[in-house]
């Protein structure tokens, strides 16, 4: 990935500000009995407690999904000086790193959360209303609408243009459900192998069920402060070195370098730019997995591997505990817990494991990961370079 020219402005955020609490809600999988308002409030409130700090702190409010930040912030209580509601998929949390950053840094507020909460699962109070997208009038009503269906035309055009296999693809769960293994959170523990990926259930070629991720209800949130103020906090801060976000398409039809991501090329670079970091120097990775492909096309739209190559990064243990590069610690969205919009949960992690609190899964003398996630298929991208270390 070239280096781009970063204006000062934007040098000028780097390591201004740090995530001070990290939390998800109180309960994650199968939650009938939860509506998505409390996975939110739940998980609001761990994550200030993480912090040290009270909930009338908070004075910026940043959400994606279902409920809007001015609706959170009067069931909260607060009333808040700054809002984002940027909604671009599942990345839309990563994107929020950025967008809270630059608020703190003008002092437009001084504790911002960043907040999830959705019944993915249970769908309680979950609402349906008519797509009136693009999709929805030309591509839905023929069949081509499901996000399986949308991302295996993504895939096995990687597949004809690079000569992946189902067996690589197969490995990335595998690779997953080792580190799920080593999490008491994660839905699924028992280990796995590439022959029970590919007799599984096929959902839409080339996807079995076990290729796809979990559905399930679960929160999280996010807080941040300036660094100045991040001292005071309860935890040790992690600084956000570096943020990108990038929109290309959202209906897949209109992707213009099919199957790579030009939204992802552009978040990372301009993540790594501002950062002043190259590929070699990540200790740990998380990556957004909605399907076990995404990964491996994010590693290469990133630039960590040629096209075609990012699967190497899951065959020989590379990834698995143990690895020389960590990827998806928490057993990620196909393992530990995928809401419908996920990008909150490796943010999680990566603030965690940069802090020493990861356990048996805790990545030794980890110092600096990469976030990165996307929205819709491959049509939003987030990037957040976190470190331990100003």
């Amino acid at each position: 990935m070239a280096q781009q020219d970063t204006p000062r402005e934007l040098r000028e955020l780097s390591n201004s500000c740090c995530i001070v609490g990290a939390a998800e809600s109180d309960e994650m999988g199968i939650l009938p009995h939860k509506s998505q308002m409390a996975l939110h409030l739940e998980s609001i409130t761990n994550a200030v407690a993480d912090a040290g700090l009270k909930v009338s702190d908070v004075d910026g409010i940043f959400t994606a999904g279902a409920h809007s930040p001015a609706l959170i912030a009067e069931a909260l209580g607060v009333t808040p000086r700054y809002v984002d509601g940027t909604s671009v998929g599942g990345c839309s949390f990563i994107i929020m790193v950025e967008h809270a950053i630059a608020a703190l840094h003008h002092h437009l507020c001084d504790v911002a959360v960043i907040t999830h909460g959705e019944s993915g699962r249970s769908q309680v109070g979950v609402t349906r209303v008519r797509d009136t997208s693009i999709a929805g009038c030309y591509e839905i009503p023929y069949g081509f609408g499901a996000p399986p269906t949308w991302f295996g035309l993504i895939t096995t055009r990687h597949m004809h243009e690079y000569g992946t296999t189902l067996e690589q693809w197969a490995q990335v769960a595998v690779s997953t459900r080792q580190w799920a293994a080593l999490n008491p959170k994660a839905m699924y523990h028992d280990p796995l192998t590439i022959a029970e990926v590919l007799k599984a259930r096929m959902i839409a070629y080339p996807f079995t069920v076990l290729n796809i991720c979990l559905v399930t209800d679960a929160g999280g949130a996010l807080v941040l402060t300036r660094a100045d103020r991040a001292r005071d906090c309860a935890k040790k801060p992690v600084y956000v070195r570096g943020t990108g976000e990038a929109t290309e398409h959202v209906s897949v039809t209109q992707m213009k370098g099919l199957p790579l991501s030009e939204a992802t090329r552009m978040s990372g670079a301009r993540a790594f730019a501002m950062a002043g970091v190259k590929h070699s120097d990540f200790d740990h990775l998380m990556l957004y997995d909605a399907f076990t492909s995404g990964p491996p096309i994010m590693l290469e739209s990133m630039g960590f591997a040629k096209p075609g190559e990012g699967v190497s990064f899951f065959e020989n243990g590379k990834s698995t505990p143990g690895g020389s590069l960590p990827i998806n610690t928490n057993g990620g969205g196909l393992s530990y817990t995928h809401t419908g919009m996920y990008g909150m949960f490796p943010l999680i992690e990566a603030t965690r494991q940069l802090r020493g609190e990861c356990g048996a899964r805790q990545v030794p003398n980890v110092k600096l990961s990469l976030v990165n996630g996307m929205g819709g298929m491959l049509s939003a991208a987030g990037t957040a370079v976190l470190s331990n270390e100003k």
